[in-house]
């Protein structure tokens, strides 16, 4: 990723979109990277002539929808770097595109093509699936106070998700707020049996190791960054949820540690995605740094 990386917004004239460009721009503007506005026009994909009355229509809709979403980054951050492209293709596959390149990749949760009843659409669940950059989706409630919350299990995935967090906490100029959920004994190991009786105490006492091993040389690293911690007893889900009510921004790794290895994006991750009350960050690569 070089450093002029652009965050990338996927548009499609949707109040989910037009969240999203917002999100984007607040994105862009705080890393001093330029925006990229990209709308996924999948009429040639269909296989009618090209050309036609109903695809020069059709392409020139995409057009106003582009130019619309870039004159809203333009006015929600004066000065920032814009451009727009129609890119053929479907949604997903278009922003796929853009991952390897860019900074982030920011989307509405839930676009033109979603159904009503979907908390959160296809388009999102992809990109944050296969994404070779952290994948911000725009949903709940926008906020500029509050702070950056993480989501930590001790995996890989968390660890780069608390670096992006933190990142995301200075720029914003917050505190980071790591939390740890639990609701048996960590594994050992593959193969490890969980004990029918644990105590309490000794339990919490390896959960708080665990997150603090999670967060060794985060004051190093981000000395500016306030940190709290909270490990509870509950569903991670529904703990980062509950914390999602007062937060700026939740960041999740796309998959934890007591997740099968084949899901491209756990269950954690989807579930904080379809009831977070705040922008949601999944972080896919490990050592993702976010473009900072």
């Amino acid at each position: 990723m070089s450093n002029g990386a652009a965050v990338v917004v996927g548009v499609d004239g949707s109040e989910p979109a037009r969240r999203a460009v917002r999100l984007a721009a607040g994105e862009a503007a705080r890393r001093n990277r330029p925006l990229r506005v990209v709308h996924g026009f999948i009429w040639p994909l269909l296989r009618v002539p090209v050309g036609g009355p109903v695809d020069t229509g059709l392409r020139h809709q995409a057009q106003e929808v582009v130019a619309a979403a870039v004159a809203e980054a333009e006015a929600a951050a004066p000065g920032l770097r814009v451009t727009g492209e129609i890119i053929d293709g479907e949604a997903a596959a278009a922003l796929l595109g853009e991952t390897p390149t860019a900074s982030m990749v920011v989307l509405g949760d839930r676009g033109l093509g979603g159904f009503a009843a979907l908390v959160i659409g296809s388009v999102a669940i992809q990109v944050a699936a296969y994404a070779d950059c952290p994948v911000l989706v725009a949903r709940g409630a926008e906020r500029t106070a509050g702070p950056v919350v993480v989501g930590v299990d001790g995996s890989a995935l968390s660890r780069a998700a608390v670096e992006f967090a933190a990142e995301e906490a200075a720029l914003r100029g917050t505190r980071l707020h790591a939390v740890h959920a639990y609701t048996h004994p960590v594994s050992a190991g593959p193969g490890d049996m969980q004990p029918l009786v644990y105590e309490e105490g000794q339990l919490r006492g390896e959960e708080d190791r665990l997150l603090t091993e999670s967060l060794a040389g985060l004051a190093d690293r981000h000395p500016q960054v306030p940190v709290t911690r909270e490990v509870r007893h509950g569903r991670p889900v529904a703990v980062l949820t509950e914390a999602s009510r007062t937060a700026q921004l939740v960041v999740v790794g796309s998959q934890g540690r007591q997740e099968l290895s084949g899901l491209l994006l756990g269950s954690v991750s989807q579930g904080v995605l379809h009831h977070a009350d705040s922008p949601v960050a999944v972080v896919r690569t490990v050592g993702a740094d976010g473009g900072g």
